[in-house]
């Protein structure tokens, strides 16, 4: 196969299929997708859709349609915070937290929080306040913009796997199931080590 990459000819061989094959079930995937998108908002165009998807593939440098559901799916409201601060605003959760206790739920140094919490604060997704009985405790709790965040957020998660699920027969939700108790299981054993 030959493609044209940048106003260049390239060859592409794939003399076991493995590209192909690859290629073929990513496209039902993605299609797949992609029409569920379309059936929730008849009144998308397809054209424009088509071309944020693509700059999206540009910006991360990949074909993985996560990417692409989490961007699209955040409501104009939210292009203001990046992925890292929407796990942030997540860790933050309804209930708040001390600056540890939502560094170690993200397994990063409270210092590196603070850089994320500072521009979360000028943003007005999180509001500090210290401790009456300790100065040094600072507590982060979530502003009203921050829970609406939350709940979009959550929401976007709630769709994204009724989406997925809704493609699987039983047989098939069960192989994921345990696929992804499996990813849990390690990544749980990997933070632990």
């Amino acid at each position: 196969m030959v493609s044209m990459i940048n106003d260049e000819k390239c060859l592409i061989t794939d003399f076991d299929n493995t590209l192909f094959d690859w290629f073929d079930n990513w496209y039902q995937a993605f299609n797949g997708a992609l029409e569920y998108i379309y059936s929730q908002v008849p009144t998308l165009n397809k054209e424009v859709l088509l071309n944020d998807i693509k700059s999206i593939h540009l910006k991360h440098h990949t074909t993985e349609y996560l990417n692409v559901f989490y961007e699209i799916g955040k409501s104009s409201k939210y292009k203001d915070i990046s992925n890292n601060d929407m796990h942030i605003i997540e860790a933050v959760g309804l209930g708040g937290g001390n600056m540890s206790s939502i560094a170690a739920k993200l397994k990063i140094t409270v210092g590196s929080l603070t850089t994320s919490m500072n521009s979360l604060v000028k943003k007005g997704y999180v509001k500090r306040e210290r401790s009456e009985k300790d100065r040094r405790v600072v507590f982060i709790q979530l502003t009203n913009k921050g829970r609406m965040a939350y709940h979009h957020h959550a929401e976007f998660h709630r769709q994204m796997t009724e989406a997925v699920l809704a493609e699987l027969n039983e047989d098939e939700t069960e192989v994921l199931v345990k696929a992804l108790d499996g990813l849990r299981k390690f990544f749980r054993q990997y933070h632990e080590q």
